[in-house]
């Protein structure tokens, strides 16, 4: 049984978990499954909004129990795009930041998994900050559950795993999150609706296929060539592009998904008529699309080395870069930017000072 401040976290257990601890305090298992729907249908977080829980339970609970995992700090909304951005505190003071981003026909939100991040992409603002721990599988479901309340009416249609931290480095809290958010009894979201994206680690993608949830998955690219990967993502030197393109096959083949293949644009770096050559050549072993991405400033956490002096390729050039690949028939989209006026676009999130 997980325990914080020696109470159970309940949003940390899976529904047998539950089942098992109803009935370890003397009560039936059923109520793991009227439990379930409160926490992640309703979205209470006190144990008094249980109304088919008499009273004695209802107060048990709440004595032994949370709950709730994170607290809302802050909440900014961008004057040009309307993304906003969420600061969530966790029980031992630690800050994640969550983005819900919208659109047209949908609003996604983007949640983090980890406190920081250990793998140090020169282009991520989250690399820059350092890591700090894992995030408990109810921490993860709860940047959903916080949002969906505090935005009311609104409708969070999609989840992406690629806020802060690498999500198949915390594997198991991931797919225990994703089993929530897709569970037959959580009126949510399809797997379908949910992406995790990774930086690349292949031995768990390929886990991640033997699990069967067939959601949708995202591979951080930013290069075709080993060498300049290995230079803005140093995770590349332990684990080749080569080794993940296996890995990735092997995903594609077993769930029957294609990859998006990430691509943030930096000057001089992968923007090159060789980078197209090489894309093509890549994108021609499986199924994929790919998403290119403006680079967007980390200056506001003030970089050192590499991740200092890196640029956007100006957009012009983004688009014949784009164009060059659609005549090579690959799908290939541009992500807009959006959230930047908060620092809340892709590659921005950062905290400061996280104890």
């Amino acid at each position: 049984m997980i325990k914080k401040n020696n109470k159970i976290q309940l949003k940390d257990l899976s529904l047998l978990e539950l089942r098992d601890f109803f009935i370890s305090i003397g009560e039936p298992k059923y109520r793991a499954e009227q439990l379930f729907n409160w926490l992640y249908n309703h979205i209470v977080f006190d144990g008094n909004e249980i109304k088919n829980f008499p009273k004695a339970l209802r107060e048990k609970i709440n004595e032994e129990c949370e709950l709730k995992t994170l607290e809302l700090v802050n909440r900014q909304t961008s004057s040009i795009t309307n993304t906003q951005k969420f600061l969530f505190s966790t029980k031992d003071n630690k800050k994640i930041e969550s983005v819900l981003i919208p659109d047209k026909d949908r609003n996604t939100l983007c949640i983090s998994t980890q406190v920081g991040c250990p793998l140090d992409c020169k282009f991520c603002a989250t690399g820059v900050m350092g890591f700090k721990r894992n995030l408990t599988s109810g921490e993860i479901v709860d940047q959903y559950l916080l949002t969906a309340k505090e935005i009311g009416k609104e409708k969070i249609t999609n989840i992406v795993f690629m806020g802060m931290g690498e999500p198949l480095l915390n594997f198991e809290n991931t797919i225990r999150a994703v089993e929530i958010f897709t569970h037959e009894l959580t009126k949510g979201l399809s797997r379908k609706k949910i992406t995790v994206s990774t930086a690349g680690i292949p031995h768990k993608i390929i886990e991640l296929a033997d699990r069967n949830l067939r959601i949708k998955l995202a591979f951080s690219l930013h290069s075709a060539f080993e060498d300049i990967r290995s230079k803005i993502m140093p995770i590349n030197k332990k684990y080749s592009l080569k080794e993940n393109l296996d890995a990735l096959k092997y995903y594609a083949k077993k769930t029957k998904t294609r990859i998006t293949f990430e691509y943030v644009m930096l000057k001089d770096i992968n923007d090159r008529p060789d980078d197209i050559k090489a894309l093509k050549k890549l994108c021609s072993q499986l199924p994929s699309k790919i998403n290119v991405i403006p680079f967007n400033s980390i200056k506001h956490i003030n970089p050192t080395g590499i991740s200092a002096e890196l640029d956007s390729t100006p957009y012009n050039k983004i688009k014949d870069f784009v164009e060059h690949l659609r005549k090579e028939n690959l799908t290939v989209f541009i992500r807009d930017t959006q959230g930047d006026d908060i620092a809340a676009a892709c590659g921005q999130l950062a905290i400061k000072h996280n104890s």
